[in-house]
């Protein structure tokens, strides 16, 4: 059995009778692509200078402003996560501090009319 598919007559047999309709048509497609001329000897190490171009990080200098590098450090993963707890505590601290400003105007008010009740009108 092994010896079959040794043999290359008995494995174009086999290749034929496997392929689809759209099997055939990309055999064809590589067999053609394999007559075409080869391309220039600098083509890959282009191709892999400007990948490495667009992965590099933007110059500050480059019309990146100062709010742009510092989003661009802060957003990275390892910073996400401390980033958001400390506007969380932010918010949190501003809310409390928000509150008590409310329920020292509220008392004040209270104390105002408890003991001179016709002055707010």
């Amino acid at each position: 059995m092994l010896r079959a598919a040794e043999d290359p007559a008995a494995r174009n047999l086999m290749n034929e009778e496997n392929l689809q309709p759209d099997d055939a048509k990309l055999s064809a497609l590589l067999r053609e692509s394999r007559s075409q001329p080869p391309l220039p000897p600098s083509f890959q190490q282009s191709v892999w200078r400007r990948i490495e171009e667009n992965d590099a990080p933007a110059e500050a200098g480059r019309g990146t402003s100062w709010l742009d590098a510092i989003l661009t450090r802060v957003l990275r993963p390892r910073f996400a996560m401390a980033v958001a707890i400390v506007l969380v505590a932010a918010g949190s601290l501003a809310g409390v501090r928000e509150g008590r400003q409310m329920a020292r105007q509220q008392a004040q008010t209270r104390y105002l009319t408890s003991v001179a009740p016709n002055s707010l009108r």
